[in-house]
């Protein structure tokens, strides 16, 4: 059975984003690592590339799957630093 804690006035709520890591209800923000800017970056970089590729070209299949396979990788990453 889980065990209930006081009352306390002291709560803080949190907003997970990409720009800034997050951000507290009391004005507090926390900047993302090095590592998740890094690959934010190269994410955008990916996409920006698949999107000037024709469509349904050889190409363009080849720039998804790497874009898909990045973005499991950053979203794992996002995972990690969240936790």
């Amino acid at each position: 059975m889980p065990e209930i804690l006081p009352q306390s006035d002291n709560s803080v709520g949190i907003d997970l984003g990409i720009s800034t890591f997050a951000t507290l209800s009391n004005g507090t923000k926390i900047d993302a690592p090095k590592p998740l800017k890094k690959r934010i970056k190269k994410y955008r970089k990916l996409s920006k590339s698949l999107s000037k590729k024709t469509k349904e070209s050889k190409r363009c299949e080849k720039a998804r799957a790497r874009v898909a396979k990045f973005h499991a990788k950053l979203k794992d990453t996002l995972d990690r630093f969240s936790t």
